[in-house]
């Protein structure tokens, strides 16, 4: 019977979800507008709330690095490149220092590309630590807070911690100097060395105008029940296996790959956009660090993203409501996905559904290179401005310091 099922399934599941992955009126189906605390801030307009004053640094710090190499645009770190842009020329931005609610220093750290294109984050530390010298001495806003009231984008793997290798990152610690201050950045885990408390968590960039190029008809079915391509193993860094993905994307190869229910590969085809939009469930697991591009792909595309990935701090969780648009599924159950997903009933399934089609949702998770409401470049604006006031403890006395300028690696010492 059980076989008999995971045959029958996919057909079943084509029929069922033509009829409510289809997002237009005829279908009788319509956008739901998303209630509780997430979903009731998820269209807040930050304009107004909150002025930020951009530092205008040498072009060494960003222009010229990204002149160096303009892959820097594509890969998933980007959002420090797009988050400079954007406030150049956001409402919010204020010339006047004086008046300036948050202060954003412009340092393109994760443009340092191998010949395959991977970031190299050695050289961050010595880049902020020169950056935040240079603000220190030449303005008075960093000496008043030690940074307090400055937020800094570290997209980097484990953030501020500027290493992609977990073990050498939770060594290594976050940058002493940037300990006061807020960091928006893409890692989120919870009780770890890299995550600071209060930093405010984004989603990876992916490159909005190549999704919407690779858009098919609302209405095409979801044929595929479930949808993965990416690594299982990484032989090169984990040679003995079982490290990687902390086992979790092992597990669902050894389980699933030949259960007619999963599409699954390590593959990565042309129509991956397209099979995603064809897809009920795309697999979010965790590599190395807890998240991936996967995660904007499918809410983009409208595919439940399944979270494999213990602990993960999601993007904007404050405005996005990923409990009610996710399936969450921790890393010792992942053999049983297939009973997991198949018992979830239809009209759940359906809700899903279409809370994702919400447009502020899918956008929310993308950096476009025109800035649309609620888009994450306004998500990012929110989060600062529902920290404000600053409280007190900001705001140091005379000669008071707390950090310390020459802790942290010897190397890091150096001057860049």
């Amino acid at each position: 019977m059980r076989n008999c099922l995971r045959v029958l399934l996919p057909l079943l599941i084509s029929g069922f979800v033509w009829t409510i992955s289809a997002d237009n009126d005829d279908q009788g189906l319509r956008t739901e507008r998303i209630s509780g605390s997430a979903g009731d801030v998820l269209e807040d307009n930050p304009i107004g709330k909150l002025k930020v004053y951009v530092y205008e640094l040498p072009s060494k710090y960003n222009k010229k690095i990204l002149q160096k190499d303009q892959r820097c645009l594509n890969h998933m770190f980007a959002a420090e490149i797009f988050m400079h842009r954007f406030l150049l020329s956001s409402p919010v931005r204020t010339m006047n220092p004086n008046e300036a609610d948050w202060f954003y220093t412009p340092i393109y750290t994760t443009c340092d590309l191998t010949p395959t294109g991977l970031p190299l984050p050695f050289k961050a530390p010595r880049m902020m630590r020169s950056a935040v010298q240079l603000i220190s001495s030449n303005w008075p806003y960093w000496n008043r807070t030690e940074g307090a009231d400055h937020f800094f984008v570290v997209p980097h793997d484990f953030g501020a911690c500027f290493h992609y290798q977990e073990e050498k990152a939770i060594e290594r610690g976050i940058l002493p100097l940037l300990k006061r201050a807020t960091l928006v950045q893409t890692f989120g885990q919870r009780n770890h060395v890299c995550l600071k408390e209060g930093s405010i968590t984004i989603p990876p960039y992916a490159p909005p105008q190549k999704m919407q190029a690779h858009l098919i008809p609302p209405d095409t079915p979801r044929s595929i029940f479930v949808y993965f391509r990416g690594l299982f193993y990484d032989v090169n860094n984990d040679p003995e296996g079982g490290y990687y993905a902390r086992g979790a994307r092992a597990a669902v190869w050894e389980n699933f790959k030949n259960n007619p229910l999963f599409d699954i590969s390590t593959d990565h085809p042309t129509t991956y956009y397209e099979d995603m939009q064809r897809s009920v469930f795309c697999l979010c697991p965790l590599g190395w660090a807890p998240w991936s591009p996967r995660l904007v792909e499918a809410v983009v595309f409208g595919c439940i993203p399944v979270i494999i990935a213990d602990e993960i701090v999601l993007p904007f969780a404050d405005a996005i409501p990923w409990e009610e648009i996710g399936v969450f599924v921790a890393e010792e159950d992942v053999s049983k996905l297939d009973t997991m997903l198949t018992s979830i009933p239809p009209e759940v399934i359906l809700r899903k559904q279409r809370l994702l089609a919400n447009p502020f949702m899918k956008r929310a998770m993308i950096f476009p290179q025109r800035a649309q409401p609620g888009d994450a470049f306004h998500q990012i604006l929110n989060g600062l401005a529902r920290k404000l006031p600053h409280p007190k403890t900001a705001y140091l006395k005379p000669d008071q310091k707390l950090l310390n300028w020459t802790a942290g690696p010897v190397k890091d010492l150096k001057p860049w």
